[in-house]
């Protein structure tokens, strides 16, 4: 992802989201996305929105909610 603004609305596909090696993006939760889809599953992440069979989503403000949840627990 890179450093834009980001409007509260925006949706985001697992690839913002998580760091991807092969890029260089580093994301906004710095997790594989193995860990996130497990997450997700385990309900610990945001559920995510399907707006077809081939494209997940998930709205940015869930997002940054959740990775402020973390760091609040991380400190």
């Amino acid at each position: 992802m890179s450093t834009e603004v980001i409007a509260p609305l925006a949706y985001l596909r697992v690839s913002d989201i998580t760091r991807n090696p092969r890029t260089g993006n580093t994301g906004l939760i710095p997790v594989s996305d193995s860990t996130w889809w497990a997450w997700v599953k385990s309900g610990k992440a945001p559920a995510p929105i399907k707006l077809s069979p081939g494209v997940t989503v998930w709205r940015y403000a869930d997002v940054a909610n959740f990775a402020e949840s973390l760091a609040g627990k991380a400190a």
